[in-house]
């Protein structure tokens, strides 16, 4: 009897055990799954594009510079590190900030901090990215964030800008549309927080809603129209150029370069092929303007003089009739920066000249040379008038004082 008790008594103990590590591999499965959603939402999100400053630094310690209208910010650091990092905020006060825009001391955070769009997101996805920056490596780096000047570093004003422009309200699916399309909504006005860049703002700084992603001014830039709008948008691009562009950084019309090139890097090259086709098709269904702006003649005297230019130093790589090479050089006669109603991407690149992406599906990353050298204001402005009013295009002339004012302007810049 005692023998069998024995027996049983062991029996029970490697019962208890084995369910007891069940239990943890059942944990440690769902913890997993927790942080690669995290980490996936914090690629979404694009978190290293401003966290992740200097590689001597560490990933996401902050420090990188962020351009506004009002002056610099400088995003903090979101490692694990208790004294300079988030180690010591709870979940619920790094929900707080994401999502409500608030700091641990309950003073507001400014927009540059997409909480506007990251609303979008559940507790449960916050949650998730708070559980994968947990497992990235503590850095101990003290960031100034606030550089504002007087008035606008008085965080108490951003009750009012909230107050206009904030609605902190998680997606809810729209039953009128395809669960792929609400899919795409939800990343493009959520984590993927695509109007940071693309929607023109108030002079205030908040979104104008009425002319979502219809392009913006940006950082010495021009994030151009990425709704369907078929003169100034992406009308002419499929839902797959679409797809291709934010997985491979280039497509058969366009190359990402500057900020773009950085949210394909480190962001939409990352994504899975479903989602990317989630937001073409949310892209897709967005009508934009469609303004019918005639284009300028081709007899105008900029026109002729930008023709020989073109002939002279562009054609070569972006052929005769704006075609470009697929994968390659951009195609301007479908380019929706080209065909901006603001010309500053133009420029600022034939100027400056501009390198594109390199990305695991297209390594290449093909260069624009700087042309800024060579040309001078009134050249400059003839051949940008060309490019943005031929092949299809039509678009406002480039004038050689607005060439003289960009160059001053980049002259100034620290990037």
């Amino acid at each position: 009897m005692r023998r069998r008790a024995i027996i049983a008594t062991a029996a029970l103990l490697a019962l208890g055990a084995s369910a007891a590590l069940g239990a943890s591999q059942s944990t440690d499965q769902q913890r997993f799954a927790q942080v690669e959603h995290g980490r996936y939402l914090a690629q979404l999100g694009d978190c290293s594009a401003c966290h992740t400053w200097r590689p001597e630094t560490g990933a996401f310690a902050g420090g990188r510079p962020i351009e506004t209208p009002f002056g610099i910010l400088v995003a903090p650091n979101i490692t694990p590190d208790r004294d300079t990092g988030i180690g010591a905020w709870t979940d619920a006060e790094f929900d707080a900030a994401v999502r409500h825009g608030r700091r641990r001391d309950g003073a507001h955070l400014y927009p540059a901090m997409p909480y506007p769009a990251f609303a979008k997101m559940t507790r449960e996805d916050v949650s998730a990215i708070r559980a994968y920056l947990n497992t990235i490596p503590s850095v101990h780096h003290d960031v100034n964030a606030n550089q504002l000047p007087f008035p606008f570093r008085v965080r108490g004003t951003m009750a009012f800008w909230n107050a206009l422009y904030f609605d902190d309200s998680e997606y809810k699916n729209d039953p009128n549309h395809t669960p792929e399309w609400n899919r795409g909504a939800f990343l493009v006005e959520g984590p993927g927080h695509c109007g940071a860049c693309h929607t023109p703002k108030s002079f205030l700084g908040g979104d104008k809603a009425s002319k979502a992603l219809q392009g913006y001014a940006i950082q010495g830039w021009f994030a151009p129209n990425i709704t369907n709008d078929a003169q100034r948008g992406l009308g002419a691009w499929s839902a797959e150029d679409i797809a291709t562009y934010l997985r491979n950084g280039h497509n058969a019309i366009a190359a990402a370069t500057g900020p773009m090139a950085d949210e394909v890097a480190h962001s939409s090259s990352h994504m899975t092929d479903a989602d990317l086709k989630a937001i073409a098709a949310y892209l897709k269904s967005l009508p934009g303007q469609d303004d019918k702006t005639t284009p300028v003649a081709a007899s105008d005297r900029a026109m002729v003089a930008g023709a020989a230019i073109y002939g002279d130093v562009c054609s070569a790589c972006h052929a005769s009739r704006g075609e470009g090479v697929a994968n390659l050089f951009p195609a301007l006669a479908k380019s929706a920066s080209v065909r901006s109603s603001d010309a500053t991407t133009v420029v600022r690149v034939i100027l400056n000249g501009a390198r594109s992406v390199a990305t695991a599906a297209e390594p290449t990353s093909p260069g624009m040379p700087s042309f800024g050298w060579q040309l001078n204001d009134d050249e400059v402005a003839a051949v940008a008038t060309y490019i943005r009013n031929s092949w299809g295009n039509a678009a406002p002339s480039v004038t050689a004082g607005d060439v003289r004012n960009q160059r001053a302007a980049l002259a100034a810049r620290v990037d």
